[in-house]
């Protein structure tokens, strides 16, 4: 009988997924990964006296217990708070500096939940993991491939893409072939204590919070102007340029304006040094179109990298559709992507996704984009 260890978070999908395992025949328990502790990352930074909320995990540690004694299987309380500070909240922070606008739960996964605690269930004699995400891993030919999800709403196949192949050879997602819906069902059939509880939208391992408060404890926010760039007119003050993303059009707080046609305004560009946050109207000005983009730090979850273009389904975003593009190879981990369809907000700092079909290709981090051959500056703006 294959041992396995399953991360239970406390949530419904991670117990479901638990239930599914011991059902299949597997010896299972579960790990709970502590990563977060306010007072010790405030001591990281050498400020102990931020004023960080308390991280609701104490909360999800008592309902994995639960779970935990429902299923009768045993349960470990796991601490990776260094190793999270280390690799991902650092990385976090400096991306946010930059003015760029990263996704920490794509480097938790591959730094925390598939190499640390992969190494944690190894060392307890375990012979593989398995998470509650919502993917499908289809072995062939002793090869680990990733498909998406049944369940295409909930499909988590886009925050995996940094996972290696040798990493999800020893993994299990029990929840690839099923729906949220038959999930909730299962839940409330075993009466699992989380079977209503809803689902977590934070960032991963930090909780739900307000996010401009919570950054602002590391990374102080600086009024500042808000400016028209086609006009170079301030129609509006911001609350800290490090806390907006290209595109965004909500929260901007900007109303009607005299002598200005009615219409949205999107961000289209940051001037971190200045701390300008320039804006323009209209969902599909040129300011947010790009036409080629630049990808690096590219995990490739293929076999052959293709030098000559090739086609493929990209998501630029979690739960966009995929936009059908050309990409290549243009070094053995950065890739260019040419589309003949102009691609709107795509944000640098971001991970970019590959598709072939359902299979995912794996993914890297937008570096540079370019619209009709001249490259787009999101985060300081060259003058004319």
């Amino acid at each position: 009988m294959k041992k396995v260890l399953i991360g239970l978070s406390g949530g419904v999908d991670s117990a479901v997924a638990a239930y599914l395992l011991k059902k299949q025949g597997y010896e299972v328990a579960g790990g709970f990964m502590r990563n977060w502790d306010s007072l010790l990352n405030n001591d990281y930074l050498g400020n102990p006296t931020i004023n960080d909320d308390i991280c609701p995990q104490e909360k999800d540690y008592q309902d994995a217990k639960k779970v935990a004694e429902k299923l009768n299987i045993p349960l470990y309380r796991i601490d990776f708070v260094k190793e999270y500070w280390d690799y991902v909240f650092t990385y976090f922070l400096k991306e946010y500096e930059k003015g760029r606008t990263p996704n920490p739960d794509i480097f938790c996964n591959k730094f925390i939940k598939f190499e640390t605690f992969r190494k944690f269930a190894f060392e307890k004699g375990f012979d593989c993991i398995a998470m509650g995400h919502y993917a499908k891993k289809i072995d062939d030919n002793g090869k680990a491939y990733l498909y998406k999800a049944k369940d295409l709403n909930k499909d988590q196949t886009y925050f995996l893409s940094q996972v290696s192949l040798e990493q999800l050879k020893d993994s299990l997602f029990p929840l690839g072939d099923i729906t949220k819906d038959e999930v909730r069902k299962i839940a409330h059939e075993l009466d699992l204590p989380v079977a209503d509880k809803k689902d977590s939208t934070g960032i991963c391992f930090i909780g739900e919070r307000n996010f401009k408060e919570f950054l602002n404890n590391y990374l102080p926010a600086k009024e500042g102007d808000i400016v028209d760039v086609n006009t170079h007119k301030v129609i509006g003050k911001h609350e800290g340029v490090l806390y907006y993303t290209l595109g965004q059009r909500k929260g901007l707080g900007i109303g009607g304006i005299h002598g200005q046609q009615s219409g949205s305004w999107f961000v289209v560009a940051k001037d971190v040094k200045r701390n300008i946050l320039y804006v323009s109207q209209g969902e599909m000005n040129e300011y947010l179109l790009s036409d080629r983009v630049i990808v690096k730090e590219m995990n490739f979850l293929g076999e052959t990298k293709p030098t000559e273009f090739t086609n493929a389904g990209v998501k630029f975003r979690y739960r966009q559709k995929d936009n059908m593009v050309q990409y290549r190879f243009i070094s053995d981990d950065t890739v260019e992507i040419i589309s003949s369809t102009p691609l709107k907000s795509v944000t640098p700092g971001q991970a970019a996704v590959f598709y072939d079909g359902d299979r995912c290709l794996g993914g890297g981090i937008i570096e540079e984009i370019y619209y009709r051959g001249k490259r787009k500056h999101t985060t300081f703006l060259e003058e004319e």
